[in-house]
């Protein structure tokens, strides 16, 4: 099983078009011993952020200017390969079924409406960085293939 100190290595993504969202997203992962983030409100800067770095977690929004939440999943599963496991957690104040769906139906692998609890918050970003980290470590000993998985701590 993974050590929580090194799911606390995986670099994160952050992003949300609202400024205090960000601010209390760094403030909750660095609490819990997170170091590698990146962070932006600026929905246009997502994909580069994505591309020149090797995240191993992506925290979205969906309703933002410009660029919405959704076409950054779009985007995102075009980069991801078939068989890779890069979760997606969507933070959003929309709570209809419909944004649900379609979230998930676009990649997102995980849902929390906003406002939403920081420890619920918090558990569900380890699931999904444990999951990550399970399925690189069957890649590293050729129980999956290696090939479709981005490196991890690059």
């Amino acid at each position: 099983m993974p050590t929580t100190d090194l799911m606390r290595r995986s670099t994160i993504l952050v992003v949300d078009d609202e400024p205090a969202n960000v601010v209390l997203l760094e403030r909750l992962l660095k609490r819990e011993g997170f170091t590698r983030l990146l962070t932006t409100t600026d929905p246009r800067r997502a994909l580069p952020l994505f591309q020149e770095h090797p995240v191993d977690l992506v925290l979205l929004d969906l309703m933002m200017p410009e660029l919405d939440g959704y076409a950054l999943l779009e985007a995102f599963s075009r980069l991801i390969p078939a068989q890779a496991y890069l979760p997606i957690l969507v933070l959003t104040a929309d709570v209809t079924l419909a944004a649900r769906r379609r979230a998930l139906s676009l990649g997102a692998r995980d849902f929390l409406t906003k406002p939403f609890d920081a420890v619920e918050a918090v558990l569900r970003i380890f699931n999904l960085l444990e999951t990550r980290l399970l399925t690189l470590e069957l890649a590293r000993h050729g129980l999956a293939r290696p090939e479709t998985e981005r490196p991890l701590f690059e």
